[in-house]
Order: structure tokens, then sequence, then C-alpha cells
């Protein structure tokens, strides 16, 4: 998908309703979505959790998983998308970890999950993508890759 707008046709196209657990975007994927007539229809909720603490009261995240892991990782993304999963009305949920500006190999470093829930079906995917720029650019790259990348979780996910 080249567009925001084509995403939300997509949506509406398969009767997908979204929510988002963001962190690093800190809300900016369902404001992209938002700003798309018609989104309504197609966007249930948007959580954002940008604390440890946040992550794990309102999306159910391990504190074990954390530790484990670290708190930008692909295992957290997973648990994000779960638990918006599980605490939402949508059947496809975006969520993202990482980190928008970090001295050394992890600026930029962002962890992408996608969790769906088609009849007695769920699923999840995820990826870890590296983008370059200043903090607010890493952070509107990631929204918009996150959001582009739906139509291609989603058919990874209905056929797995």
């Amino acid at each position: 998908m080249q567009s925001v707008e084509q995403v939300v046709k997509f949506l509406g196209k398969y009767r997908l309703r979204l929510a988002t657990a963001e962190s690093c975007t800190a809300g900016l994927i369902s404001s992209l979505v938002a700003g798309v007539p018609g989104c309504g229809q197609v966007l249930d909720c948007a959580f954002v959790t940008y604390s440890p603490q946040a992550k794990q009261r309102c999306l159910g995240v391990s504190a074990d998983t954390i530790e484990r892991f670290g708190l930008t990782s692909e295992e957290v993304a997973q648990e994000m998308a779960l638990g918006a999963l599980l605490r939402s009305d949508a059947d496809i949920v975006l969520a993202n970890t990482g980190l928008a500006q970090a001295e050394g190999e992890m600026d930029g470093v962002q962890c992408i999950a996608c969790a769906i829930r088609l009849e007695q079906h769920q699923g999840i995917v995820s990826e870890t993508v590296k983008f370059s720029g200043g903090r607010n650019q890493v952070r509107e790259q990631t929204a918009r890759y996150a959001l582009l990348q739906l139509p291609y979780y989603y058919e990874r996910l209905r056929q797995g």
C-alpha cells in the first residue's frame, strides 16, 4: 500500500477494526488513521503506554519479559499487541516500542508487532526496523511504516 487512505480502505474492505498499542510513536499511528475521513468505521482505540509500568498495567506486559528482553524488544511489542487485542474490540492491532533517540547502534531501532483475531484464529508477527534521522523523524517514519505494512502483516497472519 502506498497511502494511509488505502490502508483505511483495506481495513474497511475486510471489515477489520484496528487498535494500536504505541510506545515510541505515542499515538502517531492512530493519529494518521484518524486523519482519514470515514476512519470511525475501522478505528477502535489506541493505547499509549510509554513507561514500563504503563505497559504492564494497561496492556499486561510481563515484567519478566521486559527484564529478559529489554523494554525495546520484539517480545515486548508482541505482548503489547496481544494485550491490546484482549482489551479491545479490535480484530487487528499494531504495536511498537523502540528508541527514537539513543547513543550508538540502538539509535532509531523500532520493534513493530501486529496481532490479529479472526474467528477462532489468533496470531502475531513482528519485526525490528532501523530508521535514521532526528527523534521526531524516526517516530513519524515508524508510524507510517507500521501502518503501510498492515496489509502485508494481515496476509501473513491470515495464511498462518
